[in-house]
């Protein structure tokens, strides 16, 4: 991709993200992902309503009518988005791929880290790490993060859910928000995310495709996994072999589902043929009202 055309389209996803973030996420985010305490900040002048268990009764005493403390919230938080980059994601039956989707659900995020002073991270990820951005705080940084993933090229295709998950348990030490973004088309990661989600307050963001789930009727079909790049020849006018893939399918969705519940870690699910806010604002209303 041209220089011009990347910075083009970076412009654009921060432009079409950036409404949201300002009227609906920035604030949802700092509800639902608190700071690690209250940290004393000042003393002022006791004014009516104030709690009494606030005041400072030694600078009370000293200019002898009532002062209250001041705390303030300690953010610092960490925002680490976790990208499947693999073959999968460049599907896409309606008019946006998953990796679309996955860019512009990560700029969101960015953005609203960013609003609230907080410090956002990446790991692109396929069967291997394919780039990590350390964390840090700014707007050039959440758009070096755009950047990064609007253009990237990975040099694999297959899936490794596990090694992204256990490449962030090594290079993040300290507690953090990590958003697990992918379409979650691979095996044998449960017990690393169960790992890295007590370690870590994780969120995993599924990428649905409604046409992966029901093969249309058609005859015969050529199908080349974008993952292994092997070709294969279905007869989809057979309804055997839509009912078997259907029930394969749906077996996996309820599997992830089920784990994800057995392990009490939040999981929003985004259909490409359905607007991506309403699931995302959903979860952060439902989560704001446990805390």
């Amino acid at each position: 991709m041209e220089t011009r055309e990347l910075l083009k389209k970076v412009r654009h996803l921060e432009i079409r993200t950036r409404g949201l973030v300002n009227q609906v996420f920035s604030g949802e985010y700092h509800s639902v992902f608190k700071g690690r305490g209250m940290s004393f900040s000042e003393v002022r002048e006791y004014q009516p309503g104030d709690e009494i268990r606030m005041i400072d009764w030694n600078v009370t005493a000293r200019f002898n009518h009532p002062f209250v403390k001041v705390f303030e919230e300690e953010r610092e938080l960490t925002a680490m988005l976790l990208v499947d980059m693999s073959g999968s994601q460049s599907f896409g039956s309606k008019a946006s791929m998953k990796k679309d989707i996955a860019a512009e659900i990560s700029a969101i995020l960015a953005f609203s880290a960013m609003k609230n002073n907080d410090k956002v991270g990446a790991i692109l990820f396929t069967n291997q790490i394919e780039a990590f951005i350390p964390p840090r705080k700014g707007r050039t940084h959440a758009l070096r993060i755009i950047r990064e993933l609007l253009s990237f090229e990975p040099r694999q295709t297959g899936t490794s859910i596990n090694i992204a998950l256990e490449y962030l348990n090594k290079v993040l030490k300290k507690r953090s928000i990590v958003f697990l973004i992918s379409d979650f088309i691979d095996t044998g990661y449960e017990h690393a995310l169960r790992i890295a989600g007590k370690r870590h307050d994780l969120i995993g963001i599924s990428l649905l495709d409604p046409h992966e789930r029901t093969l249309p009727r058609v005859g015969l079909l050529s199908i080349r996994d974008p993952e292994s790049g092997k070709l294969r020849t279905i007869d989809t006018s057979d309804p055997n072999i839509r009912a078997a893939h259907r029930i394969f399918w749906e077996s996996h969705h309820h599997q992830r589902r089920s784990f994800f519940r057995k392990a009490r870690l939040d999981a929003i699910e985004i259909s490409l043929d359905q607007a991506y806010m309403k699931p995302m604002t959903d979860f952060f209303r439902r989560r704001e009202q446990r805390w």
